[in-house]
């Protein structure tokens, strides 16, 4: 089919009204790097999608997919649009961008079971408010909240700045529904636990519209007790020093739900007014009062074995409210990329406790003697914000002053700098990814991610998505097309 035959076919599907043809709108679809330098400066490259269809409803979507699968038609799924990976770049021609942020219905408030039922569409933050209004909080909150929602969370496997406690979106997911490429609709149900057979919600968690489109989602509900909450930041020595004491509040047993390590370098801009070139450890207690006294009381004492120095928790208190960003911040960073030339970007990964400090150690040692540009790096250093039993994250972060061509920027920036935090990461057995996903930035180092195991995440494409349709350079590498 031709592009017109396609438009037309769609608009017949889901009504004209639905099918998005404005070329400036397909400009902007095609790109999901809100700092990606090239579309702040005008600049689209890729090939554009051939529309954009905004989905009603369940049904909408497994008509798309199914006529996608029929006609060798490429979806890129999404809602929120917040991705950072290249997830929902159209790097192929004859590309239709599936939009479900018009299915924003909150379905189901349920505070017995302490669930909450969306559809994909809905914002997080306006969940979040509609449980609050009982008491509750989905405990999930990433940076994105502002414009997060619900099936992009789910698809790109995100984590909230309060995972240390309530974990990860994985976590939080009680069931689901999701529309494969044939069309058919699974519906995973809502129970507690079930021990038959594998976990099959990870088949859509994480997916990344590779597999499949998430429709809708049910997530587990929290008491919202603000009341209780515990502040604590503290001056430290250097980040190994700040890992031991996240390791050791954490594997006794104590889940401050934040939890955090930032380098000098990273501290000196987030934390200026008082930071003085130390390392800077912060964190949250939350829960009933005595439970965030208690683990309050262990965070003073593991820190007390340590040479530290107390910030006032009124200055934490202060960074959380304005810590995360929306559609103004957005704008503001926008601006300064075209006024400044100057932008700043993040690579996170995550490791056991015992090569963690080897890993930022090692990222940091290459980048400042081998890449070839680190003159032009303004910041260069990192931090620690989630935490397990087992290990940690790790957010690199590097700001550096666009000195080339817009077209230039990501590959003689971003991209090596990437590189070689994922290449010292999975030589010292961590993952080369945290919660971002993979998109198509970090595609080419997934079967090194998986190892022996890559087999297993193949056959799921080869299973579900035959025709290759979702999302292609997405999580799987594709051979040129």
């Amino acid at each position: 089919m031709d592009t017109t035959a396609i438009i037309d076919r769609l608009r017949e599907i889901v009504g004209p009204e639905r099918v998005d043809t404005d070329e400036q709108a397909l400009r902007e679809a095609s790109v999901d790097r809100f700092k990606k330098y090239t579309a702040v400066n005008g600049i689209y490259d890729g090939p554009l999608p051939v529309a954009i269809v905004n989905a009603g409803s369940t049904e909408h979507v497994a008509r798309v997919l199914a006529f996608a699968n029929e006609h060798g038609v490429n979806i890129v799924p999404r809602t929120g649009r917040t991705g950072t990976e290249g997830g929902l770049e159209t790097s192929f021609p004859r590309t239709v961008v599936l939009d479900g942020s018009e299915m924003d219905e909150v379905l189901d408030v349920d505070p017995v079971n302490m669930q909450a039922t969306a559809q994909c569409g809905v914002p997080l933050r306006v969940l979040e408010e509609r449980v609050r209004e009982l008491g509750l909080t989905t405990g999930h909150s990433p940076q994105s909240k502002p414009l997060a929602q619900l099936g992009g969370l789910v698809a790109t496997r995100s984590i909230g700045q309060f995972s240390t406690l309530y974990g990860g979106i994985e976590d939080m997911v009680v069931g689901l529904e999701a529309v494969f490429p044939d069309g058919t609709v699974g519906r995973i149900k809502n129970v507690p636990r079930r021990a038959a057979g594998p976990d099959i919600r990870h088949v859509v968690i994480g997916n990344e519209g590779a597999l499949c489109f998430v429709t809708e989602v049910t997530v587990k509900l929290f008491t919202y007790q603000p009341e209780n909450n515990r502040f604590h930041g503290y001056l430290i020595d250097d980040v190994r020093t700040g890992i031991d004491i996240l390791r050791e509040i954490v594997t006794g047993g104590y889940h401050p739900s934040v939890a955090r390590v930032y380098s000098e370098q990273d501290a000196a801009q987030h934390f200026s007014h008082f930071a003085g070139g130390k390392c800077v450890a912060v964190f949250l207690a939350e829960g009933p009062a005595p439970l965030a006294e208690a683990t309050s009381a262990e965070i003073e004492k593991v820190v007390g074995g340590y040479r530290h120095q107390r910030v006032d928790p009124e200055l934490i208190r202060d960074w959380f409210d304005n810590l995360n960003w929306g559609e103004d911040k957005i704008r503001a960073e926008q601006e300064a990329m075209l006024t400044e030339r100057h932008l700043g970007y993040t690579t996170e990964i995550s490791a056991n406790w015992s090569v963690i400090g080897d890993i930022y150690d090692a990222v940091i040692a290459r980048i400042t003697s081998e890449y070839p540009h680190a003159d032009d790096l303004t910041m260069l250093g990192g931090h620690s914000s989630h935490s397990y039993q087992t290990g940690t994250n790790m957010y690199f972060v590097y700001d550096y002053r666009i000195n080339c061509e817009p077209r230039e920027e990501i590959t003689k920036y971003h991209i090596p700098l990437n590189a070689i935090i994922v290449e010292e990461t999975l030589a010292r057995g961590g993952s080369m990814v945290h919660h971002h996903g993979i998109g198509k930035y970090r595609t080419p180092w997934t079967e090194r991610e998986h190892g022996t195991a890559y087999p297993i995440l193949r056959k799921l494409k080869e299973a579900y998505d035959p025709n290759g349709i979702m999302n292609p350079g997405t999580i799987f590498p594709v051979e040129d097309r």
